[in-house]
C-alpha cells in the first residue's frame, strides 16, 4: 500500500501547522507548564481555541457541531497535535469516548446538552469503567444501578479514572440486571460528577503526577433520562466506539518528538554503539507505526474496521513508549535519573516519563489482550 495525501489533506496540515505556531508558546518546558503534570496536558483555554476554529470534533456531523471530515484528517490533526505536545485533555475524552456514543444513541435532550459542551470546550468528561476487580475484563464489573421509580441508585467503586477531580461530568457503565449474563446486565449513564453521594479521591501514580482517581459511589441518584441506549445494552454501546478514529498516531507522533528531543541530548553526551542501534531501532519502529495508523486511517475511509489491525498499533505504540523511555534513561546516564533541581534534565522529563510509562501496555488494553486480539481475529488462531 502506498499512502499519498491529496492536496487539500496536505493544505490541512499546513493550516493546522500554523494554528499551532501562533497558538503554542515556543518554550513550555518549566516546571508549572501544565502539560508536564500529565501526557495530553489540560487546558480549557487552548481547546477554545480550537472550538473557535471548529476543530475540537472534526469528524463529527456538522449537525453536531463537528466539521465531517474523514478518518485522515482526523489522523492528520491528531499526529500534529501530539508532536507539537499540544495540552488537548480537557476535550479529548468528551470528543473520542462520550460524544459518539451519545450521537449514536443519546436522546436528543442529552445530545443538545452534551454534545454542544464538548464542541465548545465548556463541558469536561471523564470515563469510568475500571474497577478493582474488573480491568481487562470489564464486563466483570460490580458497579450496581438499581432503578428505584425515575432514578437510578448507583452504588460501587471505579478506579484509574483520568482527570476526574476535574471532570463536569462522567460516563459510567454500570451493572442494572444482576442475573443477565455479565455482557448483557451493563448499562450506561451520563451524570453529573458534583452528585450527592460521589466521592473522588486522587491516585497519583510513580512519577508524583496525579492524574488518576478512585471513584466512589453511595445510593448516587442518577435520573433514567441520563441512561444512554437501551437498558442492558451498555456494552454494545460502548463497543461501538471502536468504529472511530483508533489508529495510535498521536503515541508514534508523541514519541518522534521525543526523540527529536532526546537526541542533540544525547549525541552532546556521546553515543556509544549499543544507544546509537537503539535510537535507531527507535526510530525505525516510529516511521513503521506511522505508516501503520496512515493505513488503519484509510482502511475507516473505506468502511472498513481494523479490529487486528489497531490491536497491532496498539500493542507497537505501547511498547514504543516504554522503550523510548528505558534509552532515555540509559543514554543520558545519571543525568536523566535527576528528576528536580538544577540538574534535572529538561526538568526531569525523561525521569518521570520511565515512571509513568511503566503503565503503557496495562493502559487502555493490556498487550496481553491485543495479543490475544491479533491471533483470534487476525490469525484465526483457536481461542486457549
Amino acid at each position: 500500500m502506498r499512502i499519498r495525501f491529496t492536496p487539500q489533506q496536505a493544505a490541512f496540515r499546513q493550516e493546522v501547522l500554523d494554528f499551532l505556531g501562533e497558538n503554542l508558546p515556543a518554550d513550555r518546558e518549566g516546571p508549572e507548564d501544565d502539560r508536564m503534570r500529565g501526557e495530553l496536558g489540560w487546558s480549557p483555554e487552548f481547546s477554545r481555541k480550537l472550538a473557535a476554529k471548529n476543530w475540537v470534533a472534526l469528524a463529527w456531523p456538522k449537525e453536531y457541531g463537528g466539521s465531517a471530515r474523514g478518518h485522515m484528517d482526523q489522523v492528520i490533526f491528531n499526529e500534529e497535535m501530539a508532536y507539537h505536545r499540544a495540552p488537548i485533555g480537557a476535550h479529548r475524552r468528551g470528543v473520542f469516548y462520550v460524544g459518539p456514543i451519545l450521537i449514536l444513541y443519546g436522546t436528543d435532550e442529552q445530545k443538545k446538552k452534551h454534545l454542544n459542551a464538548i464542541t465548545s470546550g465548556s463541558g469536561y468528561y471523564c470515563q469510568l469503567f475500571s474497577e478493582p476487580g474488573a480491568g481487562s475484563d470489564l464486563a466483570s464489573l460490580q458497579t450496581r444501578a438499581v432503578r428505584d421509580g425515575d432514578d437510578y441508585l448507583v452504588s460501587g467503586q471505579k478506579i484509574w479514572t483520568s482527570d476526574g477531580h476535574r471532570s463536569d461530568y462522567g460516563w459510567l457503565v454500570a451493572r442494572t440486571d444482576p442475573d443477565a449474563p455479565k455482557h448483557k446486565g451493563i448499562s450506561t449513564f451520563i451524570f453529573d460528577m458534583k452528585a450527592p453521594g460521589v466521592t473522588v479521591r486522587p491516585l497519583v501514580n510513580l512519577a508524583g503526577i496525579h492524574s488518576f482517581n478512585e471513584v466512589f459511589f453511595d445510593n448516587v441518584r442518577v435520573p433514567k433520562a441520563n441512561m444512554v441506549g437501551e437498558e442492558n445494552r451498555g456494552w454494545y454501546h460502548a463497543a461501538a466506539t471502536l468504529d472511530f478514529e483508533r489508529s495510535s498516531i498521536a503515541t508514534f507522533a508523541g514519541t518522534r518528538r521525543y526523540l527529536d528531543d532526546l537526541l542533540p541530548l544525547v549525541r552532546s553526551r556521546g553515543l556509544d554503539d549499543r544507544d546509537r542501534h537503539a535510537m535507531a531501532d527507535l526510530y525505525t519502529t516510529v516511521l513503521v507505526g506511522q505508516m501503520l495508523s496512515y493505513s488503519i486511517a484509510s482502511m475507516q475511509e473505506a468502511g472498513r474496521v481494523p479490529n487486528k489491525e489497531a490491536s497491532v498499533a496498539k500493542l507497537m505504540s505501547s511498547e514504543l513508549r516504554q522503550n523510548a523511555s528505558v534509552v532515555a534513561i540509559r543514554a543520558l546516564g545519571m543525568a536523566g535519573q535527576v528528576h528536580e533541581g538544577p540538574g534535572a534534565v529538561r526538568y526531569g522529563r525523561y525521569t518521570r516519563d520511565y515512571l509513568a510509562n511503566v503503565s503503557a501496555t496495562i493502559a487502555g488494553g493490556t498487550s496481553e489482550i491485543q495479543r490475544n486480539v491479533v491471533a483470534t481475529r487476525g490469525l484465526g488462531l483457536p481461542r486457549g
